[in-house]
């Protein structure tokens, strides 16, 4: 295997799976995110590879089918306790399919058992059909490996490239692989560039360039092991574009001294700059890394602005059952009370011999559903005269390219615009593209900012959207000129209280919300307003309309 394995997406998810064919447990897993079709099926077969057998999990598989447990059926016909192995008793490759699917408790219970180095991997196949679904991350931050294949060309499949009895001499040859302590600094030092702040990251670089140099051939990790490593291991976990290093000024050479021995060692075990690494993991970085960056940062304090998550007892995702009364209006889990019941039966037949089944109170359970709201997107956006000459153009335009994306994710969609002396609801709640489309086009821009206004009509939405059972988030596109307070009048310092008035109003009903400012220059009291809202605050100042719809649209997707 070589560097160039590199140079296409299914080159480096090949190259991944064979390290982790050397070094399964250690390792973790890798994350597939790709559709179903011939390009995944193809790298699919490859995991034969493997050297441990290859077992499928489904998101809704039972912890008892999952870890073991009581045999409900044999326990009832033998009347005895008859206890069943779950499909983790042996060492295997765990295949979860519709792995964004997988719910959070799910994916706790596998990340504990990589945790306990129980000799397992797992592969985790995303199929999600945009940002916003993804594999759990706490299973992603325990695999060594990701790789997107979703926009692969069926040309671009090859075949997998060592044979089986490379892989054999490699995992016989991984133990003796050297790594020295200036590899280790080298890495950990690459990790804080690329902002990634978990300990894991450097520790699966580690064991990848030893796999990497076992399969190889070679006893001591060399610099083509560390680069094949960090960027297979570092470039999707990166938080931060390292800005390249200033070459220092070259010290005039000094003749060697007597006294100190030369370094003799050959020239492709010294280690390899830092900078020749970060250039080859920059290359791997997506476009819109630093978009999505800043806002994945700045929601992690205000959520995500998805649907929010409903329990209920009728309808959505089946949740594990759960003790429960008769008459509450819940449904009873008939099979999950038996299993409860199940273990008492020789201790009440004692009690009762005449009786058969016994079912006590204490062994209802009910069952339980998770269903997700729809979102509403509510789009407030600033026409008045000053956003009309910075900005306005590109607001609109930004706006019209999330509208697709909104429409691809069923999210529904309002438009508020503000201008002149007061806010109006160009578009109710909507899935309507074309007409979204229509009446932001005929958007008008002039007059003055009546910004309160603007929140105050977008506030009204939200409260109007939640008792429909939706979740409102607005975002805001304006240059925060505020200068028309609520009742008509331009008064600059009236407006500028009325506004912070409202952005109160919206922090206390709990509306999520982010703020685009598209003025030519950031302005401090549209910053001011964002953290009253409790908001995230964007300000681009020289962004085009893609460019504000990427950071809006990171915004949505995280």
């Amino acid at each position: 295997m070589c560097l160039a394995d590199l140079a296409t997406p299914f080159g480096r998810a090949t190259l991944a799976l064979a390290l982790l064919a050397v070094d399964p447990a250690g390792l973790g897993g890798l994350n597939i995110r790709a559709r179903s079709g011939p390009v995944r099926d193809a790298f699919a077969a490859m995991f034969t590879a493997l050297p441990l057998p290859l077992t499928r999990l489904h998101p809704a598989i039972s912890d008892v089918a999952l870890f073991g447990g009581l045999n409900l059926a044999d326990t009832l016909a033998k009347g005895e306790i008859v206890r069943q192995q779950g499909l983790l008793a042996q060492k295997s490759a765990l295949i979860l399919t519709m792995a964004e699917r997988c719910p959070p408790e799910l994916g706790a219970r596998l990340g504990r058992v990589l945790d306990q180095d129980q000799g397992h991997c797992i592969l985790t196949l995303d199929e999600g059909a945009g940002p916003e679904e993804n594999a759990p991350a706490c299973l992603t931050e325990r695999q060594a490996f990701a790789a997107d294949l979703n926009d692969v060309p069926f040309g671009d499949v090859t075949g997998f490239g060592p044979e089986p009895e490379e892989l054999e001499q490699a995992r016989a040859g991984l133990p003796r692989v050297r790594i020295t302590a200036k590899d280790i600094e080298q890495i950990t030092g690459i990790c804080m560039q690329l902002g990634i702040d978990s300990l894991r990251a450097p520790v699966f670089a580690l064991r990848a360039a030893r796999a990497h140099a076992a399969l190889s051939g070679r006893d001591s990790v060399c610099a083509e092991d560390i680069e094949t490593a960090c960027a297979l291991c570092l470039a999707h976990r990166a938080t931060q574009v390292p800005a390249p290093d200033e070459a220092p000024a070259e010290p005039p050479e000094q003749p060697p001294s007597e006294s100190e021995p030369q370094d003799n060692r050959p020239q492709d075990s010294l280690t390899l700059p830092d900078e020749l690494v970060l250039q080859a993991i920059r290359a791997l970085l997506p476009a819109d890394l630093l978009d999505r960056i800043a806002t994945r940062q700045a929601l992690r304090a205000t959520g995500s602005g998805a649907g929010a998550v409903k329990k209920g007892n009728r309808r959505g995702r089946p949740l594990p059952a759960r003790a429960g009364r008769l008459g509450d209006g819940s449904r009873v889990d008939i099979v999950a009370t038996l299993r409860a019941a199940a273990p008492w039966q020789n201790l009440r037949a004692r009690q009762h011999p005449s009786a058969g089944l016994q079912i006590r109170a204490s062994d209802l359970r009910q069952k339980r559903f998770e269903d997700k709201s729809d979102r509403l997107l509510i789009f407030t956006v600033d026409a008045s005269g000053s956003a009309a000459l910075a900005r306005l153009a590109e607001a609109k335009g930004a706006v019209e390219l999330l509208l697709a994306q909104a429409y691809a994710r069923r999210d529904h969609v309002a438009l508020v615009a503000f201008r002149g002396s007061a806010a109006d609801i160009l578009l109710p709640p909507t899935r309507s593209l074309v007409q979204t489309k229509r009446r932001l086009a005929s958007l008008p821009g002039g007059g003055g900012t009546p910004l309160a206004a603007g929140l105050q009509a977008a506030l009204g939405l939200a409260d109007q959207s939640r008792r429909r059972g939706l979740t409102p988030m607005v975002a805001l596109l304006t240059d925060g000129r505020a200068n028309v307070a609520l009742d008509g009048r331009a008064d600059r310092t009236v407006a500028a209280t009325d506004a912070l008035l409202m952005a109160v109003a919206l922090r206390r009903a709990g509306v999520q919300a982010v703020v685009i400012d598209i003025g030519n220059r950031a302005e401090p009291a549209l910053r001011h307003l964002s953290d009253t809202m409790a908001a995230l605050y964007l300000p681009l100042p020289r962004a085009d309309a893609r460019r504000l719809s990427n950071a809006l649209s990171a915004v949505l997707d995280s």
